[in-house]
């Protein structure tokens, strides 16, 4: 069983599963929602990749990539996970060619003016991690649009981390704590996560990297710290609803101990 979804402060990063085997594709079956993680963080890679693969250009693996975003968004809603957080472009993406940023940024204005209807509908609340100031103005309009117009969704959250670094938002949080004129004990690991994008969200119990690469590259460095980790190396325009699953079926199989013996969990 995987019930804790905000671990206690303190211990160290949980294993992660370098050496897993990939998971088998079987029969698609209904994890219990006792094991499904109540935070899922996904890092979204490998659109480039797919594309070149294919012989065309990365701006039609970002178009397959969205389609992926819009499919796993919907499995997730329908199966209960509760928070869903997106690797959507990093503050370090500004490197990037020009004419790529521009076609990203065009498909997120395409995709909020498609789904901002059935995000409505399914009651999904739709946040953003990162600078929404430092985004272009079209972008930035239309999220706020967005945002406001599903700030009361009951379902799910789902949070796109857009012009995010984690280590951009710890600098931002201590610097909260400076212009308050905060006294040292009341910096505290509980007073620092609500001054986190993340305020008010439980951590992230899971998080998936697609298309075979193995590091966090700055995404919620400080929510994940005892996160468990799913390394695929299926690309991500590739990754369904089967792929979703055996992610979660890869999760509900570990023991999350949290700094406790396996004797200790299974006593209770």
């Amino acid at each position: 069983m995987t019930q804790q979804s905000t671990p206690p402060s303190g211990h160290p990063i949980a294993r992660t599963p370098d050496t897993d085997p990939e998971p088998q594709a079987g029969p698609l079956t209904e994890l219990p929602l006792e094991q499904l993680p109540a935070h899922l963080a996904i890092i979204m890679d490998g659109n480039g990749r797919w594309a070149q693969a294919r012989n065309l250009p990365r701006e039609a693996g970002h178009k397959a990539g969205a389609e992926a975003v819009r499919a796993v968004v919907t499995e997730c809603r329908r199966i209960g996970i509760r928070h869903l957080t997106l690797y959507t472009f990093s503050s370090e993406n500004w490197n990037r060619p020009k004419t790529e940023i521009s076609a990203l940024f065009t498909l997120l204005l395409d995709f909020l003016r498609q789904e901002l209807p059935r995000l409505e509908e399914q009651g999904i609340a739709l946040k953003v991690l990162g600078n929404l100031d430092g985004l272009p103005l079209a972008q930035r309009t239309a999220l706020r649009h967005a945002i406001k117009r599903t700030a009361a969704g009951p379902h799910m959250t789902l949070n796109l981390a857009l012009n995010y670094g984690s280590r951009a938002e710890l600098i931002r949080a201590v610097q909260s704590f400076l212009r308050e004129g905060a006294r040292p004990e009341e910096v505290t690991e509980e007073s620092l996560a609500q001054r986190l994008y993340t305020a008010g969200q439980p951590d992230p119990d899971l998080l998936i990297r697609t298309s075979g690469e193995q590091r966090l590259s700055n995404y919620l460095l400080y929510q994940c710290a005892y996160s468990e980790l799913y390394f695929t190396p299926t690309p991500w325009p590739d990754f369904d609803a089967t792929q979703l699953r055996m992610a979660l079926e890869a999760y509900a199989a570990r023991s999350r101990r949290f700094g406790k013996t396996q004797e200790q969990i299974d006593a209770h």
